[in-house]
């Protein structure tokens, strides 16, 4: 199989470039067992399994693009990716008193070559903005008033980043449009956009189902954008993503493992099947640091013969953050889900409809085969519209 086997041609009209006036209004695409049917959002209530279980991801887009002027006139745009100080942990650097440090994607870099200064007021009080290039990627912020956190600074200076894909410019509503409605742990640049139909109606009406759910996080990098570029899609170098879960997280899957366990979009679908190879690298002798890491070849690499059930993954998880008396599992994954994988923890799927020809496209072949051609071709041909702020579906394929 090549990349160009995972094609389609998608007409520009039908890429969403505004929210519709209400979140649980968008169409949603029941794929149930290779047969289709239309819904709209709000009634996925009515249309999941009994059995189910919900896992959101919680995470927060922070306004992670900076359009900063020079004295000279020109313009330098810079996107936030990750910090590096005063930590690596988004959360501990949106509190950076005075100085932070962070890798960054720049626009214009060429006339990036003198600090900026970028005058703000917040809370009534002026202060100025120091920006310098210090090395090909990183950009030093620095400023005065240690009563001014850097998430404070960028709520003042910073717009939330739209995809590449939205051609226009950032509006007010975005600011909560571009979030779904329980975000919570900052860190993200890209919105996990299954979960941005979700509105208290729709909450609701899952617990009036007795529908259960859960939220993990897994901050979404700017390498979700990021297109293959080698024909053999095998070869491509997925991005790598932080994600945090809770030991009460490992403990609620652990009870409802015996449930479909449906992931909220491909970022909560990417953490859940990073635990069991997490858990699986535990029981092998593999892992035994409380610090998640997996690699992206991890679950072609492991032996049929030696993936142990879902349980005795999570088990293993669960009895090596007691040992080491944590409550939260930070990490990151590279998890890289193709055609071939084996999915050992989703039974489901919500989420949106993606660009051709990239990882999450792959993502979506791998959960539910060939048939994510049928479904791409209803989704065209009945006008859905696509990508970040376009429809939903619901895949259960067996």
């Amino acid at each position: 199989m090549q990349l160009s086997d995972f094609d389609y041609h998608l007409p520009p009209e039908l890429i969403a470039q505004e929210p519709l006036p209400l979140r649980d209004q968008a169409k949603l695409l029941f794929y149930n067992k290779g047969t289709i049917a239309d819904h709209i959002f709000y009634e996925l209530p009515q249309i999941l399994p009994q059995n189910s279980f919900l896992v959101f991801n919680n995470t927060k887009v922070i306004p992670a693009r900076l359009l900063l002027q020079k004295s000279s006139g020109a313009w330098i745009e810079i996107f936030l990716l990750e910090p590096v100080e005063p930590h690596s942990l988004v959360t501990i650097a949106m509190q950076a008193r005075r100085r932070c440090l962070w890798e960054c994607m720049i626009g214009n870099k060429k006339r990036f070559k003198d600090a900026i200064e970028v005058p703000i007021t917040i809370r009534k009080e002026e202060l100025s903005l120091k920006c310098s290039l210090v090395s090909e990627n990183r950009v030093l912020f620095e400023w005065e008033n240690e009563k001014v956190s850097f998430a404070e600074i960028l709520e003042c200076l910073g717009k939330i980043p739209l995809p590449p894909y939205i051609k226009r410019e950032v509006s007010e509503k975005d600011k909560e449009r571009y979030q779904t409605i329980f975000a919570l742990k900052e860190g993200a640049v890209a919105a996990p956009t299954a979960s941005l139909h979700f509105t208290e109606n729709v909450f609701e009406n899952l617990k009036n189902k007795n529908i259960s759910y859960d939220f993990l996080t897994l901050h979404v990098g700017a390498g979700t954008f990021q297109p293959i570029k080698v024909a053999n899609f095998q070869e491509h170098k997925i991005h790598s993503e932080r994600l945090i879960v809770s030991l009460q997280n490992i403990e609620n899957l652990i009870n409802n493992v015996h449930k479909n366990i449906i992931p909220v979009g491909t970022t909560s679908m990417r953490t859940l099947e990073s635990l069991y190879w997490f858990g699986t690298e535990i029981i092998l002798g593999k892992s035994h640091s409380p610090i998640l890491h997996i690699k992206q070849q991890v679950p072609y690499q492991i032996p049929v013969s030696q993936h142990p059930p879902l349980q005795e993954a999570l088990q293993a998880i669960k009895e090596l953050m007691q040992q080491h008396q944590i409550n939260e599992l930070q990490g990151s994954t590279e998890i890289y889900i193709y055609p071939s994988y084996d999915f050992k923890v989703c039974k489901g799927l919500i989420t949106n409809f993606h660009m051709p020809q990239t990882t999450l496209i792959l993502l979506i072949a791998a959960f539910v085969g060939n048939d994510w051609r049928k479904i791409y071709q209803h989704a065209l041909q009945n006008n859905y519209r696509f990508l970040s702020y376009g429809d939903s579906s619901l895949l259960l394929p067996s």
